[in-house]
């Protein structure tokens, strides 16, 4: 049997041979071309129609989800609609008689892995909040595998704690959960039983010394207040064109995402830091859970399902460090991209059965904040703009709006750029910055949907404090600047290449200009890809 199998196979494979040797070389190169026509004019061109219908949709989908949220947030700034104008609030009065005791018992926690250069700035804003101390337990939550990290840690801790601080050192021998399974670990521990709150901060957030003083009187005074979360203010905003960009990327989230989802609807995400939670609501939302990367959103979404409200102090700001090497931005963002996706997988469906939230509060839950926000915004900027648009030029048959291409990316732009007016002449830099980013963010999503190989990938973003003031690592940047071989990142490389040639075809053979937009887009991979991004430290030997 498998001897006259062998043989046809033998056979047809003669025939064909005999077949391709009988035509000419025109002959074939005709039929090949021919073939190519063949699937370009009845499947290509078809799905690219459909695919430009699609990403129109999602492109309207988002610039009315944008303008929603920019139309609310200027009716609060117009109309001064604080927090403190909606929600109860008084400064926590002195009695002399109670003394510290008219203060509830807040903790604080301060997870960290590894942060040799900043874990002295969150513990030393801790320790100087204006909390009588005797009402104020502090945890410093260390994770670190590095020993000799450890140490200084514990000393760090060691010395405040000598000045009259009740502060607890707490490190485990693994990192089962990451962030989420440390703080979920330190909450079980007897004596947190005694707080009513608790405020969270990274290592590198450095509150003001009123933080407490401005945030707790609105979880005292609204019992149906599970979280107060405040704005972060960046203190490294002008290291570089990235981290510059980086900052106008997110004062856009505080000041249009965050601000108008307190104001509508009471809750928007938690940002992991810089907030205080009520721990009542925390219990009631079964606590920290480990199952995706942004354990904050987590919380959050299911306390805000118990019926609690969230409150956002945008005059309220938090100074912390924004990631200013490429690769560490990469992560970062693979994290907040990929764990929101996965997120709102394993979530639809407890969305839809909660039954203490309005119909308008689940809506607002499933489309806004997770659908058009987190998984519509990232495929429509790479898949449109990086894909459609630019290889559209082979294919003269696909014809996209001018609306589509110009109209609606310029309103999208202008509302992203209003959050930050001092840096609104790097708005196209940060156009083409986005479009790059969104390829790892697309790819990020769809991991996260589907729960690939990467889904619960934790790596934490580098800090580097105050490393970069000093003299010696200035130096051994601009000598490692010299290897930037070492730092190709072939994704971004292969997509420059591909849109390079679409540039030139479309600069050749079409008339609508689109290479004005493809030329620098590939640029931009270019740049990024051969490493000319961010601050470059070199690696510890």
């Amino acid at each position: 049997m498998e001897g006259s199998v062998s043989t046809s196979v033998v056979r047809y494979v003669d025939r064909a041979y005999d077949l391709l040797s009988s035509l000419s070389t025109a002959e074939a190169l005709s039929r090949v071309a021919a073939v190519c026509e063949v699937v370009r004019v009845g499947v290509l061109v078809p799905l690219l129609k459909v695919a430009v219908v699609l990403c129109l949709t999602m492109s309207v989908m988002l610039v009315i989800e944008k303008l929603s949220m920019a139309i609310v947030a200027l009716y609060v700034k117009v109309f001064r609609r604080t927090p403190e104008k909606i929600y109860k609030w008084a400064p926590l009065s002195q009695d002399l008689e109670l003394g510290s005791l008219s203060h509830p018992m807040v903790l604080v926690q301060i997870p960290m892995f590894n942060e040799r250069e900043v874990y002295q700035i969150s513990i030393g804003a801790v320790c100087k909040l204006a909390w009588p101390h005797d009402r104020l337990i502090i945890q410093v939550l260390d994770d670190s595998t590095d020993l000799s990290i450890r140490e200084l840690v514990q000393e760090e801790c060691q010395k405040w704690s000598n000045k009259g601080r009740r502060i607890h050192y707490i490190s485990r021998d693994n990192r089962n959960g990451y962030k989420a399974g440390a703080m979920k670990e330190a909450m079980d521990l007897d004596y947190v039983k005694k707080c009513d709150y608790v405020a969270i901060f990274d290592a590198d957030h450095e509150p003001p010394t009123d933080f407490l003083l401005r945030t707790i009187p609105f979880l005292m005074h609204n019992p149906d207040v599970a979280l107060v979360q405040a704005r972060w203010k960046f203190v490294n905003a002008n290291e570089c064109i990235m981290t510059r960009i980086q900052e106008m990327s997110l004062n856009y989230h505080f000041k249009m995402e965050q601000q108008s989802g307190s104001s509508t609807m009471a809750f928007f995400g938690f940002n992991g830091t810089a907030g205080v939670w009520r721990i009542q609501a925390i219990n009631e939302a079964e606590g920290w859970k480990e199952r995706t990367t942004v354990e904050d959103m987590d919380l959050a979404v299911r306390a805000s399902l118990q019926g609690w409200k969230f409150v956002y102090l945008g005059d309220l700001k938090v100074k912390s460090e924004l990631p200013s090497s490429y690769k560490a931005y990469r992560y970062q963002q693979h994290r907040w991209s990929c764990g929101p996706a996965n997120l709102f997988k394993k979530m639809t469906i407890d969305i839809i059965m909660a039954k203490k939230v309005s119909l308008l509060k689940k809506l607002f839950l499933l489309y806004n904040f997770f659908f058009a926000r987190r998984i519509i915004s990232h495929n429509v900027t790479f898949f449109f703009y990086c894909i459609i648009i630019p290889f559209s030029s082979f294919f003269p048959e696909v014809i996209i709006p001018k609306w589509g291409v110009f109209y609606i990316p310029t309103v999208i732009t202008i509302l992203n750029s209003i959050g930050t007016p001092r840096s609104l002449h790097l708005i196209i830099i940060w156009i083409f910055f986005e479009n790059v980013m969104s390829l790892h963010r697309c790819k990020a999503v769809f991991i996260g949907l589907f729960e690939a190989g990467r889904v619960n990938e934790w790596v934490v973003t580098e800090k580097l404090g105050k490393a970069l003031k000093t003299k010696q690592v200035s130096t051994a940047a601009k000598r490692s600047s010299n290897k930037f071989w070492q730092r190709f990142l072939f994704l971004e490389l292969g997509m420059a290449v591909a849109l390079l040639i679409c540039a030139c075809y479309n600069f050749i053979y079409r008339s609508n200009q689109y290479f004005i937009f493809i030329f620098p887009l590939s640029l931009s991979f270019f740049l990024m890809g051969f490493g000319f991004v961010g601050t470059h430290i070199p690696a510890a030997k």
